[in-house]
């Protein structure tokens, strides 16, 4: 029996015993080294040749000096670049810091400066954003600056200094260093998307990741047969944590497309007979709304899944409908908990409508009051989870970590309630609840309730200020193509299937909402939007 304790075991231990992200790849390309494993475009690429493209560029990293924990940003849209560099960057034991590339200059500074990023890989379209932040962060030797090349020409030259990662993907000769890795090593760094004024770093470790795959995996019915298509950006843990990183590690095929437009995705199905996709609620619908489904054959796909927030009832119908051969997973949870907590199976969509499911394999799930007090079946109070999938912490921030995992459960910020049986029900974040008149208001029973309106396709409804209410409901609606309603008649609508202090106060008919890559609505935004109706 040996008498070392696991921060002792002598590192060809750690590295015989390693089971870090890259070799997830490592072990499926010797496992399936013929399979089909990467679709980008035109570039089609199996798990032997992904694997040694990896290889290539982790050794090309390793040259220029990246080292174990060194961190390296990546903004870029989804591409096989940022694939390629995810993967030799945690063969490394280096941490990935991928970016919203949406953001500008001055919010991707912080993120920089904040992470103390010293390598960068960039897509061309964004490099002066990218380059502008470097200066404001003041960045002025980085270990290594890759380039990416859209596929679609942006006009912007590679400065001097800026190397193209495929040539590094391309490169003979020399081999990656075998770094030795711990299970609880940072590997990744993902920067919430921020209810306060800054974003939060989440630290991501191989035993979170892993952990959560392996629930994603079994609870989600994920094979080595699948053929994906992702079109969700990579930057976001949904889809890099919950599908395409999975695909990898049992040798599914991933469909790369650039964004989730509806017609690429129905197209892509057709073309590589794709089995399976994973849309938040607003782009599923934007499917049933686009036409995109009737154009093409998309008869091959078996399995759909959905989060970032609930789906309709009135959407779940129509998906029943128009695509009956696709059984419909809900996955809920939060970058910080890598991201999945729990789940909503197929057989239980309209069953359990609303519902978010309950804890999936490798989480413990419960509902707690404002003393951290467990709380009954059908009380409301803070969702709070125990898990190996959990994150390390906050990236240089003690005191939030320590308050996010007080008593030994990481506080999740969301309000649910719980039944009988153990399924969850997330009645808001807590951000998001509207105190209105001394009383709570969810905005999803709000969106709910007009949701049921033949008009709305879309809804977002949260709170202005109100001298006389303190909050007052206001909801943002999106009508569907052709259809004519007043505000008035949405808000007597409301009044039909709710309380008088839950029926909006203010509605108002816009042309879209606004929404981050992931699909999420920006309610801050709408929340300055109409701050002109405070009262």
């Amino acid at each position: 029996m040996s008498d070392h304790t696991s921060a002792e075991l002598p590192p060809d231990v750690v590295v015989a015993r390693r089971h870090s992200i890259g070799d997830l790849l490592a072990r499926t390309a010797a496992r399936r080294p013929d399979h089909l494993a990467l679709v980008w475009g035109e570039h089609r690429e199996t798990y032997r040749d992904l694997d040694g493209a990896v290889d290539r560029v982790a050794a090309a990293l390793a040259a220029r000096g990246v080292v174990r924990g060194e961190r390296v940003l990546l903004f870029a849209h989804n591409c096989r670049e940022f694939v390629l560099c995810w993967f030799a960057l945690a063969r490394l034991g280096a941490i990935s810091v991928p970016a919203n590339f949406m953001l500008g200059a001055e919010e991707l500074a912080y993120i920089v400066d904040h992470a103390g990023a010293t390598g960068f890989v960039v897509e061309d379209s964004l490099a002066p954003v990218a380059i502008r932040a470097m200066d404001l962060a003041g960045v002025d030797r980085p270990t290594v600056r890759g380039w990416i090349a859209a596929p679609e020409p942006s006009g912007v030259a590679r400065p001097d200094g800026w190397e193209d990662v495929l040539a590094w993907a391309a490169e003979s000769g020399g081999e990656p260093p075998v770094v030795p890795i711990a299970d609880d090593d940072p590997l990744q760094l993902m920067y919430t998307s921020g209810t306060e004024s800054r974003p939060k770093g989440v630290t991501l470790t191989s035993r979170s990741l892993i952990a959560q795959y392996v629930s994603c995996i079994v609870e989600g019915e994920m094979t080595a047969d699948d053929v994906e298509v992702h079109a969700l950006p990579f930057y976001h843990c949904a889809q890099l944590h919950c599908f395409l990183t999975p695909d990898v590690y049992l040798g599914a095929t991933s469909v790369v497309l650039p964004r989730p437009d509806p017609e690429l995705i129905c197209a892509a199905i057709e073309r590589e007979r794709a089995t399976k996709l994973f849309c938040p609620p607003t782009v599923w619908i934007s499917l049933l709304r686009s036409g995109a489904l009737e154009r093409h054959d998309v008869s091959s796909l078996r399995k759909g899944y959905y989060g970032a927030s609930i789906m309709p009832v009135e959407v779940l119908r129509e998906l029943g409908e128009r695509l009956p051969g696709v059984r419909l997973w809900n996955f809920y949870g939060q970058t910080e908990m890598a991201p999945l907590a729990t789940i909503l199976k197929p057989h239980e969509q309209v069953s359990r409508a609303g519902s978010a499911g309950t804890p999936t394999l490798n989480v413990e799930t419960r509902i707690v009051d404002d003393r951290d007090r467990p709380v009954g079946p059908g009380v409301v109070g803070e969702i709070v989870h125990r898990s190996p999938q959990a994150m390390t912490g906050y990236w240089r921030d003690p005191e939030r970590t320590a308050e996010a995992f007080r008593g030994g459960w990481f506080h999740s910020g969301d309000l649910g309630v719980m039944t009988e049986d153990g399924y969850l029900t997330v009645v808001d974040r807590k951000k998001d609840m509207i105190k209105s008149g001394g009383e709570n208001v969810a905005s999803k029973e709000v969106e709910d309730a007009l949701f049921r309106h033949p008009a709305v396709a879309e809804v977002a409804v949260f709170g202005i200020a109100d001298s006389r209410w303190i909050e007052a409901v206001t909801a943002a609606v999106v009508l569907r193509p052709g259809a004519e309603v007043t505000a008035e008649e949405l808000i007597a609508h409301a009044r039909a299937h709710l309380a008088g202090f839950k029926t909006p106060k203010h509605v108002e008919v816009v042309d879209q909402l606004p929404k981050n890559p992931s699909g999420k609505i920006l309610k801050r935004q709408l929340r300055e939007e109409f701050s002109h109706l405070a009262t």
